[in-house]
Formats: C-alpha cells, sequence, structure tokens
C-alpha cells in the first residue's frame, strides 16, 4: 500500500488526513499550477455528464475545498450537496469558498471518513469523487459505502488522474509526474512527501478496465470509462440499478 509518509508506522487513512491538513493553504493553486488549468475543465465534464439525471441529492466524497461541490451546484442546481472530506483545514477553506458565493444553504460540509459514511442507505441521486479514490486505504470498502447509500438508478461519476499509455505524451507525462512535479509541489507546499506521493499513488491505482471491474463487482451496473487530456485523467461513470 502505497502511503504519504512511508518512514512513519500510522495508517494510510491517518497520513493522508495530515497531508491535506498540512497542504490545505496552499492546495488550490497547486491543482490549478501544475495542471496548467486543465483540471477545471475535467471537472466541468463531469458534472455535464449528470446533466440529464438532474439528481437533487448529492454527496461529493473527498470534497477538498469544495470546487467540484461548486460546480456541481453552478450546472446542476440540486437540492442539496453534502460534501464530506477527512481534512477538517480542507474543509474550512472550502466553508469560506461557500459563503463567498452564498452557496452555505445549499452546499454542506462536514468531515467523514469515506469508507464508514453517515449516512442512511438509499439516501442519494448522485455520488461523486474528484481524485480521492487512490487516497483511500480500503477501495473496495469505499465503493461498498457508495454503493450502500445511493438510491436504486443513482449515478456514481469518479474522476481520477491516469498514465497516458503510448507515444511521446507517454513519455513527457511521466518525466513531468515523477522529476517536476514532487519538486515544485515540495518547494510551494512545504511538504516533503506529499508531491511525492501524488505519483506513486497514480502508479499504484488500479486504473481504467481493473478499476471498472472493480465497481462492478461493488455492485454497480453500466460501468464505464472515459480518458480526458491524452489519458492523463479518467471518468468513471455508473449507476446503482436493480
Amino acid at each position: 500500500m502505497v502511503k504519504p509518509y512511508e518512514n512513519t508506522d500510522t495508517g494510510k487513512k491517518v497520513q493522508v488526513q495530515e497531508m491535506f491538513d498540512h497542504i490545505a493553504h496552499r492546495y488550490d493553486f497547486l491543482n490549478h499550477f501544475l495542471s496548467f488549468g486543465i483540471d477545471y475543465r475535467w471537472r466541468r465534464q463531469t458534472v455535464k455528464s449528470l446533466l440529464k439525471w438532474k439528481p437533487k441529492q448529492i454527496l461529493d466524497i473527498a470534497t477538498g475545498t469544495g470546487d467540484l461541490a461548486i460546480e456541481l451546484y453552478r450546472l446542476l442546481k440540486p437540492e442539496k450537496i453534502t460534501g464530506i472530506d477527512l481534512s477538517a483545514n480542507m474543509l474550512s477553506i472550502g466553508r469560506k469558498k461557500i459563503e463567498s458565493k452564498n452557496l452555505s444553504n445549499s452546499i454542506s460540509f462536514q468531515q467523514a471518513d469515506a469508507e464508514k459514511l453517515p449516512f442512511a442507505d438509499n439516501t442519494f441521486d448522485a455520488v461523486s469523487v474528484g481524485f480521492g479514490v487512490r487516497n483511500f486505504e480500503n477501495l473496495e470498502k469505499g465503493l461498498e459505502e457508495m454503493f450502500r447509500v445511493m438510491k436504486n438508478n443513482a449515478q456514481l461519476r469518479v474522476l481520477e488522474f491516469s498514465k497516458p499509455r503510448k507515444g511521446f505524451f507517454q513519455w513527457m507525462f511521466t518525466f513531468y509526474f515523477k522529476n517536476i512535479l514532487p519538486r515544485l509541489g515540495k518547494l510551494i507546499s512545504g511538504d516533503t512527501s506529499a508531491y511525492t506521493y501524488l505519483p506513486k499513488s497514480v502508479d499504484a491505482f488500479p486504473e481504467r478496465d481493473l478499476f471498472r471491474n472493480m465497481l462492478q463487482e461493488a455492485g454497480f451496473k453500466n460501468c464505464q470509462w472515459k480518458e480526458f487530456t491524452f489519458g492523463t485523467c479518467c471518468l468513471y461513470m455508473a449507476e446503482k440499478s436493480s
């Protein structure tokens, strides 16, 4: 199992929480800077894939500072979006964002564990996760929990980094992700390990067909994925249906 701080004995979940608490103050800037702003487009495409379902109650897991939750509200205007995250510091920044946009009545955040969701069965019309599933300590448990809290016919959207599979872009991505990004991330965030962990966690994640198979094993139907930006990111789409 890949963890942010390999030289300590604490579990991955605790380390992920500590890491994001530590880098929260620079997280948004680094996200946009290190992805050259393409992450905005990825989130927008993720939300657009939900347009025809018009979900009313949405759960955004690993919501971080709330960028995906805000985009969900902007394009879908649901009745309620609930965002959860392990990191209190990330959520604090997210709350300031939604307050500044007067969205506190439509979006709420709470600190919670994706592998032990504090919600009743069959609660949500849609569940989203943006760049969070590779940080789960127990991915299978996290998927089971998502399935449990979704209503019948609810939609799942998982946006996650992936590795380009061929050509010059594969080489360029690998070089940037493993050599340049960790140095820039360390310089700007002040965390020695966080942006070394990022490429390692992407390497270890069961992407594309492997993750689709995991979704199917968790009970999801109509599981599929599509690539963005030469395969540097994938959107996984599935539904809970009887």
